[in-house]
């Protein structure tokens, strides 16, 4: 299978490219979407290639694209919808939930929402008010939706093939801290990653760490920071939020017996919470140590000069590795 040399956001505009040309049901809405290529260039070249009439710059309206999608997908169109950031989804919110997520449901089976609504999201880039959100956990906690967070070029094209694909809403995560970060060797093909496993990036045995998006960097640094002090760390990137892979979880933790959770999202409310309650219901009597957890500061996401406190590093990482195995 021939491969190409990728970064994040040039695997997500693959993706876009490739279902389209496969289904002309396909299409793709937004702002600024079409001709600019959006506010990160994730859609560059799909206007080109498709047209006005399947990319559709929409008016500045979270609401209005939310809610379009919704009645596009009803009447069996596949919409991609792009929201610029993922802090603007607060808008949409009322279509997502109300609408989105219990449409099939509602219909009792009669109308799917065949829909994807993609978003930036995260920290780390500088950038203002409502553009460094990591919420998340507002979509998890909802039934009805699947959350799909890659953190490699590869997993990228993958997983949004696969979102484009599934009969249900997916919320697709993209952490743009990452958009161009490093470069990933990806099949020029088209092929979809099951959306619900997650990946072992790292085998270890001493402790294992929950994480996903863009902190999955960090914590592999801490990984192998800790590895020159013995200590060997097992890192999970979950990739799919909602279906959680809770088999791998749970697998990794018995293993180990010690567990660290690190997510950028705010800690009250967040799902490293979810994740520790899951081991403490399937694992209990495999538990060595209390489970750390490595978060985002309980705090409206700050502006420039306080970004790098609020975000977990390797260095916080790397602390809260030991303190389990100092249990």
């Amino acid at each position: 299978m021939a491969a190409e040399s990728l970064t994040l956001v040039e695997a997500v505009a693959e993706a876009i490219h490739d279902e389209m040309a496969l289904d002309e049901s396909v299409i793709l809405l937004g702002e600024d979407v079409g001709r600019s290529g959006g506010v990160f260039r994730a859609t560059e070249g799909v206007y080109d290639a498709f047209g006005p009439e399947r990319v559709i710059d929409t008016p500045l309206s979270e609401t209005g694209i939310a809610g379009a999608a919704i009645g596009l997908a009803a009447s069996g169109i596949r919409p991609i919808a792009e929201i610029q950031f993922s802090g603007f989804t607060y808008a949409g919110l009322e279509q997502l939930y109300t609408r989105a997520a219990r449409l099939n449901a509602r219909s009792r089976g009669q109308f799917s929402c065949q829909m994807v609504l993609r978003a930036p999201f995260g920290g780390g880039v500088r950038a203002p008010d409502l553009h460094g959100e990591s919420m998340e956990a507002i979509f998890v906690h909802h039934p009805g939706f699947k959350v799909v967070v890659p953190s490699t070029p590869h997993d990228a094209k993958g997983l949004l093939t696969a979102s484009i694909r599934d009969p249900d809403p997916v919320i697709f995560l993209e952490p743009k801290k990452i958009y161009r970060a490093f470069r990933e060797e990806v099949p020029e093909e088209s092929y979809a990653i099951p959306i619900g496993e997650a990946a072992v990036r790292r085998e270890g045995s001493d402790v294992s760490i929950f994480t996903w998006g863009s902190m999955t960097r960090p914590t592999l640094s801490a990984a192998e920071a800790v590895a020159e002090d013995g200590i060997d760390a097992e890192v999970v990137d979950l990739r799919t939020l909602s279906p959680m892979d809770r088999e791998t979880i749970v697998e990794s933790f018995k293993k180990t017996g010690r567990a660290v959770v690190v997510h950028e999202a705010p800690r009250t409310g967040g799902l490293a919470g979810e994740i520790t309650a899951l081991l403490q219901e399937e694992a209990l009597f495999y538990q060595k140590a209390p489970i750390e957890r490595v978060t985002g500061w309980d705090a409206v996401y700050p502006l420039y000069d306080l970004e790098d406190f609020q975000l977990p590093n390797a260095a916080r990482i790397e602390d809260a590795i030991k303190a389990v195995l100092d249990e």
